[in-house]
Parts: structure tokens; sequence; C-alpha cells
């Protein structure tokens, strides 16, 4: 039997003053490198989460399990949340683990022309802006020498447009995306339609480009938290462009596909990075 290499745990991304070490865990199947990676980035409305472990809802699919029995690295980000900064700065620190992941990759055995990213909810929403903003040298803590871009995405429930969710919220929705306290109001600082600019800057659709990766974007049509427009608008606006876009909406499913068969759909997002990095 191959014995499981010994995984790095809590490797420092990015220090910023006053704020606590930003830091990755990275877990890597048996077998020769190099190897391709899923960078995955983990929910919970920019406030909560960890990179430690899945939450409740997602924790009986082993998604990490299933990525590394698949023959992907893992390496699992963190970021500040909203009570420790705002917007860009959570942005910024997937990037420069993005840029960790390459600047090390020979060492850690990782294929730096096989990144791929995959976040659900709040973290869906930051790789989707990681996957369009690759390199770009206006956005985030750009290092000329060292790439931010991945090759894929897969962006499972993601806010795509922060100025457009409360207008598409479910009947039943649970929150009031325009309110003070919501979760998008105290990611960029303020009500999100008193910061129209702010909140553009921190929404997917406005960096829509040909150029964007390939991306699987998935949804249930029941999400209550996430509306699934959405993930329609980004795919819109991206197919709208000719960018490589897939929408998978799955029926009868809320928020973290709360009523739906989460091994399927693990499966499809891996088979999607597999059409597109093997």
């Amino acid at each position: 039997m191959l014995r499981q290499p010994t995984p790095v745990i809590d490797a420092i991304v990015a220090e910023h003053p006053g704020y606590r070490p930003i830091t990755l865990d990275l877990f890597r199947p048996p077998g020769d490198g190099p190897l391709p990676l899923v960078i995955w980035v983990h929910g919970g409305a920019w406030r909560y989460g960890t990179n430690k472990h899945d939450g409740p809802q997602l924790a009986p699919a082993r998604i990490g399990d299933r990525i590394l029995a698949a023959g992907y690295a893992l390496a699992r980000v963190t970021y500040r949340l909203s009570a420790e900064a705002t917007f860009p700065a959570p942005l910024h620190d997937v990037k420069a683990a993005v840029r960790w992941l390459g600047r090390n990759a020979t060492d850690l055995g990782l294929d730096r022309r096989r990144f791929a990213i995959w976040g659900e909810s709040a973290g869906g929403h930051l790789a989707a802006l990681v996957a369009l903003t690759g390199d770009d040298p206006t956005v985030g803590d750009h290092d000329p020498a060292v790439s931010d871009a991945v090759r894929a995405g897969v962006l499972w429930y993601a806010p795509g447009n922060l100025l457009t969710m409360a207008a598409q919220n479910h009947p039943q929705g649970l929150q009031d995306h325009d309110a003070p306290d919501s979760p998008e109001s105290r990611l960029v600082g303020g009500p999100v339609q008193e910061m129209p600019k702010e909140s553009a800057a921190a929404s997917p659709v406005s960096y829509v480009s040909p150029d964007a990766p390939p991306l699987l974007l998935v949804h249930g049509d029941q999400d209550r938290v996430v509306p699934v427009g959405q993930s329609r608008e980004l795919h819109e606006r991206l197919t709208a462009v000719g960018a490589p876009a897939e929408l998978r909406i799955v029926p009868g499913a809320d928020h973290c596909f709360v009523g739906a068969d989460l091994a399927p759909l693990v499966h499809e997002g891996l088979a999607f990075l597999d059409r597109h990095l093997r």
C-alpha cells in the first residue's frame, strides 16, 4: 500500500500587520508528481468558516477525499473575514495563496500549468473573482514575477452580482441582501445599494471577458440564501462574450445543495476539471 504523503499544514502565504497570518493546508495523493491542483475556498457568508473542515451540510460528501482520490492535490486556503477587513482583503488573500503555491510548485510536486479553483457560496464568489482576474495588475497585490491565474474553476451557488441579489431573492429568501447588516453589506463596508462602486468592484460580473478560463456554475433552484439568478446572470454574461462557461441548475436544491444528492455533483465537478486540466 502506498503511504499517504505528509500534508503541509498552516503554511503562511501572507502576513498583514495587525491581522492573523493567512495560511493554507496542502494535501497530496500518493503517486509521482507534478500533480494538478484544486484550490478549495470555503464559504460562510464572508463571516464564518474554516479551511480545516467542511460545513455540516457538505461534510457527508467527503469532498476533499474525493478530490484526492481523483489524483488531484488539494489546497484549503484561508482569508480575512468581514469582521476583520472589508473587500478586497479576502480576494487579496486567496490570490496570495495562489501565488505562494505557484512559487513553490516544484518543491511541492505541483504542476503550475494545471491549477484549478473550487469554491462554495462566499468561497465560490472569491473563486469566481480569482478566475476572472488572473494576472490583472489592477486587482489584488499583483506580482508580475508570479502568476495568480488558474486554468479552470468550479463555482457552487456563488454570488455573482451584489447589486442584483435582493431583486433576485427567492420568495422565501432568508435575508434582505441590501440591509445594512447583510453579509454582502458587511463585505463591502456599508449598505450595498448605497455603495454601488464598491459593490460593483466586489462582483464577479464586473470582470467578465472572453479570456475567462472554463467555469462550471452549479446552483440549486430553491436556494434561499444566494438566489439561483446569481449563477444564471453570471453565466449569461460569460456566454455573451464567448467565454467557456457551463451552468448546471439542481432541481429542488436549497443552499449547500440541501435536498439533493451531493455525490453526483462532486463527480461532475471533477469530470469538468478532468476535461480541462488532464
